[in-house]
């Protein structure tokens, strides 16, 4: 089985450039440390307005811009359209407060293929925008009520059933459901992969949100039932 590493090439070769896009400075501080606290990842401008984030965008050629929904000016939903029909390449995290249906629609059709809710973007930031780095779309755990993209499955499909389509997991996810289904430890798995038992955390909570499954039990049926592991 080919790794994550073989299989998905970054999106740039060494540094990986982020544009951060919101109104309140604290906010703008605040994720800049979250993101410049990973290696090869470094905050190469900042925007206090969606206009502003339009601007920065045509200037400074970002990998992924993070950018509040609710900016003074060109709101954030309006400056993704935008930027998007400028740069298909350029992948936006939509960052907001409001965590119904409606906003998580709304985003999605923008052209956003990640949304954090502002409250969790200390544990999903780095792993939404890891995942928006390899061209995968990620939604945090309050958004996964909804089928947003072809690659996740409708929550509340049983993953079972003959009819439920697995979900787009890299090859790095699927080692990690093979341990958790062998009931390994996140340390065990971690040793195995040559990774963190932080980061094997990490990968598995994306996975039960992408999977739409709430218990270790439901992925180990998951598991089997897609022929990761045998019964």
């Amino acid at each position: 089985m080919k790794t994550l590493t073989e299989s998905a090439a970054p999106m740039v070769a060494q540094t990986l450039r982020i544009l951060v896009a919101d109104d309140h400075a604290l906010v703008r501080q605040g994720l800049r440390t979250l993101l410049e606290a990973r290696p090869g990842w470094a905050v190469c401008g900042e925007a206090v307005t969606g206009r502003e984030a339009i601007e920065k965008a045509r200037q400074l050629q970002p990998d992924i811009i993070v950018l509040d929904i609710h900016m003074p000016e060109t709101d954030g939903l309006q400056a993704a359209r935008v930027i998007r029909a400028a740069n298909s390449r350029c992948e936006i995290l939509i960052l907001t407060v409001d965590d119904s249906d409606e906003a998580v629609r709304d985003a999605s059709a923008a052209g956003a293929h990640g949304i954090v809710m502002k409250a969790d973007a200390a544990d999903d930031l780095i792993v939404a925008v890891a995942a928006l780095a390899r061209h995968e779309p990620f939604y945090t755990s309050r958004a996964t009520g909804m089928a947003k993209r072809n690659s996740l499955r409708p929550l509340g499909t049983d993953p079972t059933q003959p009819d439920a389509a697995p979900a787009a997991l890299t090859n790095r996810e699927r080692d990690i459901v093979v341990g958790v289904a062998k009931g390994q430890s996140h340390k065990q798995i971690a040793a195995a992969l040559n990774i963190s038992p932080k980061t094997v955390e990490s990968h598995r909570r994306n996975i039960m949100r992408k999977l739409g499954l709430k218990s270790a039990a439901t992925l180990v049926r998951y598991a089997m039932h897609h022929g990761l592991v045998r019964p």
